[in-house]
């Protein structure tokens, strides 16, 4: 199983040269990607825009949207436009990890309709890979037919649709045995699809180290799921804060067939990188 990390692009008050040298640090540490969360309605640094930051500062390590919320991107052309050029910018690293998103703050500052955002998103996806696949407006991709697309969700909808429109899953946050569950589920809408070979499966884990772990795992994402009520602070215990939760992580994600983890900091002190590089070691 790869171990990717995230761009501290959510954590407040994390300045533009950290984002910068944390991609950079990142990759020579050796991690197997850089991933983003977004949202719109938060002080956060925007995906592409953070990640094409880190591909003029990177060479090797993936660039992972996980996850893009695709419905608050109303121009489908654009948003294809905007994802190739990063495509190309990087030599072909970028990962284009989509989801629905759920928050209404979210859908009501875009003036966009929550509702039926999943129809809207089948015609999105379409509409991209018309793009991709050699539409005029271009760049083309790295790859034929468009950037490795892989899309969220956990319902049986969501499944079908990684199987008609892309290369794999990924779970947004839960445990290993939620991540099993769901991925049995995505790997037989694929062959009810009549896909070759199996998509690949990536999920999310929060963490944080040192010495004010805890602290700052809970100051942080009881902020950010603060929309959530009394379950923010679920979602806060569940961060993984010392060597031995990262590794038992690691170990059931591993064992529960995911093929990428990639562990997201809740705080943006270099540090947090090699701590983490120490106890996947």
């Amino acid at each position: 199983m790869d171990i990717g990390i995230g761009l501290p692009n959510t954590v407040p008050g994390t300045e533009g040269k950290a984002l910068v040298d944390w991609a950079r640090q990142a990759e020579e540490a050796g991690f197997s990607t850089l991933g983003t969360i977004g949202r719109l309605v938060y002080p956060n640094y925007e995906e592409l825009v953070s990640l094409s930051a880190a591909a003029a500062v990177t060479s090797r390590i993936r660039l992972t949207t996980s996850v893009l919320l695709a419905p608050l991107y109303t121009n489908a052309a654009l948003l294809a436009k905007q994802a190739a050029s990063l495509d190309r910018l990087s030599g072909g690293r970028l990962v284009l990890g989509i989801g629905l998103g759920g928050r209404d703050d979210d859908y009501t500052a875009s003036k966009v309709a929550k509702e039926g955002r999943g129809r809207r998103l089948d015609e999105q996806l379409t509409d991209m890979k018309a793009v991709w696949s050699g539409d005029a407006i271009g760049p083309e991709p790295v790859r034929g037919g468009g950037p490795e697309l892989i899309l969220g969700g956990g319902t049986e909808a969501s499944f079908r649709r990684v199987a008609r429109f892309a290369d794999g899953w990924i779970m947004g946050g839960g445990t290993p045995d939620m991540f099993a569950q769901a991925a049995a589920s995505v790997d037989a809408a694929w062959r009810d699809a009549g896909r070759p070979g199996k998509p690949r499966k990536l999920s999310l884990a929060y963490y944080g180290l040192g010495p004010n772990a805890r602290a700052q795992a809970d100051t942080y994402l009881q902020d950010y799921y603060g929309f959530l009520g009394d379950m923010a602070r679920q979602v806060a215990a569940g961060a993984a804060v010392s060597a031995e939760m990262v590794q038992s992580y690691a170990s059931a994600f591993e064992s529960s067939g995911c093929d990428e983890l990639i562990f997201i900091p809740t705080a943006s002190q270099p540090d947090q990188i090699h701590l983490l590089a120490a106890a996947i070691a």
